[in-house]
């Protein structure tokens, strides 16, 4: 059988569905969510794409032919050189400032996901990686579409507009679509014990993301 990246969504149906339409993602799309919720999560998520590009420079370390190798530092170059400066910029004009970040503790959620991807990669191989690495980039992705679509999604003076526009923009779908032929063309070789192996991370990863959605939602209940 040749498996594909719908297959491992399909596999953990049940946590994908959960991350996906998380109740942070919807109080989002209707613009309902707390401002401050929303400024805790962005500022751990400075923390985490941090982390995301040492995730790629592991992979780079980790690749065996020269696709991989370039493919990875493809993805560390464009992480370090447009998407942590489009983020900082993003931060700023919720009002948290470069100081702001640069003194913020990491959430128990942020250290918990961050360090399993990279647990996972330095484990395993740059399939492992990439399979634990595929809830954030290819999930963000199918959020911004799935708010994008849906008629009760408030697009119209909603301040996280531009939180929606960046992840349906065509640069990061594009970069989601690249992920997904990449994912595609690794598990299609794979046999159905190393399958089964590759769901177990991916699982985990995607229930980290829920747990990354709800940390903003606990610190604002736990800050009112």
């Amino acid at each position: 059988m040749d498996y594909s990246f719908d297959d491992l969504k399909n596999a953990c149906a049940t946590d994908w569905k959960a991350y996906i339409q998380h109740d942070f993602v919807r109080r989002l799309g209707a613009g309902t969510l707390e401002p401050d919720a929303f400024r805790y999560y962005l500022q751990q998520d400075y923390l985490f794409i941090q982390h995301f590009a040492r995730a790629y420079a592991l992979a780079i370390y980790k690749s065996r032919n020269m696709a991989d190798l370039r493919q990875a530092f493809d993805s560390l170059k464009a992480i370090i050189d447009t998407e942590l400066t489009l983020h900082v910029d993003y931060c700023r004009q919720w009002g948290i400032t470069d100081h702001d970040l640069a003194r913020l503790p990491e959430d128990r959620a942020t250290m918990a996901y961050t360090r399993y991807v990279l647990d996972a990669g330095n484990r395993g191989d740059v399939l492992d990686m990439h399979v634990a690495l595929a809830p954030c980039l290819v999930g963000y992705g199918e959020i911004a579409n799935m708010l994008n679509s849906d008629p009760t999604t408030v697009r119209a003076a909603n301040p996280y507009d531009a939180w929606i526009a960046m992840y349906e923009s065509e640069a990061f779908q594009s970069a989601m679509h690249s992920e997904i032929e990449w994912l595609n063309e690794r598990l299609a070789g794979v046999n159905d014990q190393r399958f089964e192996e590759l769901v177990g991370i991916f699982r985990d990863a995607v229930r980290l993301e829920i747990d990354f959605w709800q940390m903003g939602l606990e610190w604002q209940a736990g800050n009112q």
